[in-house]
């Protein structure tokens, strides 16, 4: 849809989207394959990749909590609640 939106024919945006999913499948085999190699550490691994897509739903699809002149409140509202969270879960287990 940004393509689309950009001009782009929608043609090209379904093969530009089509391409960009072509990465996915090698980054799967790679990580099966290595996967021997770094189970000590995958935890962290995992534990990273959550972070990160948490991170990416707060500071880029939810918007509205950017409008203003303080935009990292939201962000830093999340991070700090999702702490609270999971220090309650280990707490009251």
């Amino acid at each position: 849809m940004p393509l689309k939106s950009q001009g782009v024919s929608k043609g090209k945006a379904f093969w530009y989207g089509t391409l960009s999913g072509v990465v996915e499948p090698v980054g799967a085999i790679i990580t099966i394959l290595l996967t021997n190699a770094v189970v000590s550490i995958l935890p962290y691994l995992l534990s990273f990749a959550a972070g990160a897509m948490i991170y990416v739903v707060v500071e880029e699809l939810i918007p509205e909590s950017h409008n203003g002149e303080h935009s990292n409140i939201g962000t830093i509202g999340v991070a700090l609640g999702f702490v609270i969270m999971m220090i309650l879960d280990i707490a009251l287990g």
